[in-house]
């Protein structure tokens, strides 16, 4: 996913994991194609999203929305990307997966990963990110700082309310 040569991975809103493969096996392909050799292995993913460890054997077809939704950020993870675009990752998944991606998606941050996010959920979008540009009808509302936003209580209120 993505342009894996030139360091960047996509996250795609709608997963695209090998329905039919493992979770292992999806890794594992990933892996093989990874044009950029880095910290990202099957074994370094499993530490990150534990549930895929304990699910290695799973047809990928049969996992849940949220373990899917990990699972192709593990996937994506194997090429070792230094820019990763997510799209949409809370879209569709219950709150208590959201809240996992969340601290998920954060440690990556912490680990110097440089993360795109494309979110509509403001609480989401503002805990992790540190410049935000809010788009309304294809125009830019808001450029600036996240801290600047969540000081910002009227307009925060009105993306809210969107």
């Amino acid at each position: 996913m993505g342009s894996p040569r030139a360091g960047i991975g996509f996250v795609p809103e709608d997963r695209r994991i090998f329905a039919e493969l493992t979770v292992w096996e999806n890794l594992d392909v990933a892996g093989r194609a990874a044009a950029r050799p880095g910290r990202w292995t099957i074994d370094a993913v499993f530490e990150l999203f534990p549930d895929l460890a304990r699910l290695r054997d799973r047809q990928g077809g049969f996992l849940s929305g949220g373990e899917q939704k990990m699972l192709t950020i593990a996937r994506t993870l194997m090429g070792n990307p230094e820019l990763l675009l997510l799209d949409e990752p809370s879209e569709g998944l219950a709150q208590l997966v959201v809240e996992v991606l969340l601290v998920k998606i954060s440690e990556l941050k912490g680990q110097g990963l440089t993360i795109l996010l494309a979110e509509q959920g403001v609480d989401f979008s503002l805990a992790l990110a540190d410049r935000v540009y809010v788009l309304e009808k294809g125009s830019v509302r808001f450029s600036g700082a996240a801290a600047a936003l969540k000081s910002d209580r009227s307009l925060l209120d009105g993306l809210i309310a969107l």
